[in-house]
């Protein structure tokens, strides 16, 4: 018997986009506010913070540099893209297809302590980083001490 991890925001995510589905071929489409239905798959992030930057890292594997679009605007930084698919041999019989394919949007808004016009961004392996540094006033300064 294998255990699995239960996890009721992807389980959420998947019934809303279902229901969404469901309303939209009776409905028709319609222009959703929350961007997040619209996206197919959302890719995992690891956001850390040093004395000099934060750093947001992104699990976005098999895709390239041109399928990824990193923007700032207004103190907002957005990562999407699209994760083209795979096409099927039709004399391939395919049990069970879990990699996800289509777009996606992620958006972070950033403190006033990053040095918005000094972020880069790298790809390798699969992960996009992205290097937030901080300006010199947010950065920690040691004060020295007098003695009398």
């Amino acid at each position: 018997m294998t255990l699995v991890k239960f996890n009721p925001n992807t389980d959420l995510f998947r019934l809303q986009r279902s229901m969404n589905r469901v309303f939209d071929g009776f409905f028709g489409d319609r222009d959703y506010d929350n961007r997040a239905t619209q996206c197919d798959w959302m890719p995992a992030v690891d956001i850390t913070e040093t004395e000099n930057e934060i750093t947001i890292k992104a699990d976005v594997p098999g895709m390239t540099r041109e399928d990824v679009k990193v923007i700032v605007h207004e103190n907002v930084l957005t990562l999407k893209g699209e994760r083209k698919s795979e096409t099927k041999e039709e004399k391939t019989n395919y049990y069970r297809v879990e990699r996800t394919c289509g777009s996606f949007y992620r958006s972070f808004s950033l403190p006033s302590m990053v040095n918005s016009g000094k972020i880069k961004a790298n790809y390798v392996n699969g992960v996009l980083e992205i290097s937030l540094p901080k300006v010199e006033e947010a950065k920690p300064k040691e004060i020295a001490i007098n003695v009398n």
